[in-house]
């Protein structure tokens, strides 16, 4: 997969699944923007792939739409997006506040949509075509103890992917959701070290082990390419088979 002359905005940038996708991208001959609140992340981040950095708050609405309208607007706005940003605050049901579900709803969901939104605008002012993948999760397919708000963004954001594919794909846009299990960025691999907690997961991997991000970033790969053009309104589960057992 050459993506030679093309260009890809990546939100989350500066670690985890964003931070390996945008690794993955620039070996692979794209041109990459950046998106993230580190700006030592986002340093790291240019100094390992000349990526454009763009400082935003993906909590704050119009930190969203300006570092989108900056990172669309070049003479030619980029080809692809990929939502990668996201936080989790583990509540219950009956322990959830108000604060927790704000948060999360407001980075997981509200940020995708309004940073599709500006892509997709930019991209119809340029003629149409163009890949978004929003990144979602298995934990909108299950219910996990403490992932209630969590759990309602992703599933929220598979819903809205469908309701962009069918809206842009007379734009040419392709719209796919990428939803991957556990994935071992620094702060899962503190999270599910302990194998009285990672075992009952992991035996439900039918390939016995996590993903890592390069594991799901070469999957986001796969979908943004041409090989992947028929591909539109679709979740593609990066799991290790765990939604199939």
């Amino acid at each position: 997969m050459d993506f030679k002359g093309k260009s890809v905005v990546i939100t989350g940038a500066s670690k985890g699944i964003g931070y390996a996708t945008a690794c993955l991208m620039a070996k692979r001959g794209a041109k990459i923007v950046g998106i993230a609140r580190s700006e030592d992340g986002l340093a790291k981040l240019a100094a390992e792939t000349g990526a454009h950095s763009i400082a935003a708050d993906f909590s704050k609405a119009s930190d969203v739409r300006r570092a989108m309208q900056e990172a669309m607007g070049g003479e030619a706005p980029c080809d692809y997006l990929v939502n990668c940003a996201g936080t989790n605050i583990l509540e219950s049901v009956l322990d959830m506040t108000d604060e927790g579900c704000e948060a999360v709803l407001n980075l997981n969901l509200r940020a995708a949509l309004i940073a599709a939104q500006e892509f997709a605008k930019a991209r119809v002012a340029a003629g149409g075509g163009g890949v978004i993948a929003n990144i979602t999760s298995i934990a909108g397919h299950r219910g996990f103890e403490a992932h209630v708000c969590y759990a309602a963004s992703k599933a929220g954001l598979e819903g809205a992917t469908r309701v962009m594919a069918k809206e842009l794909g007379p734009h040419g846009i392709r719209v796919v959701a990428v939803a991957p299990t556990i994935t071992l960025t620094d702060l899962a691999i503190e999270a599910w070290s302990d194998p009285v907690n990672s075992q009952p997961m992991m035996v439900r991997h039918p390939m016995n082990r996590f993903a890592e991000p390069e594991d799901v970033a070469r999957s986001i790969a796969m979908v943004l390419s041409d090989d992947a053009a028929m591909v539109t309104g679709s979740v593609l589960s990066v799991d290790g088979g765990f939604l199939a057992v």
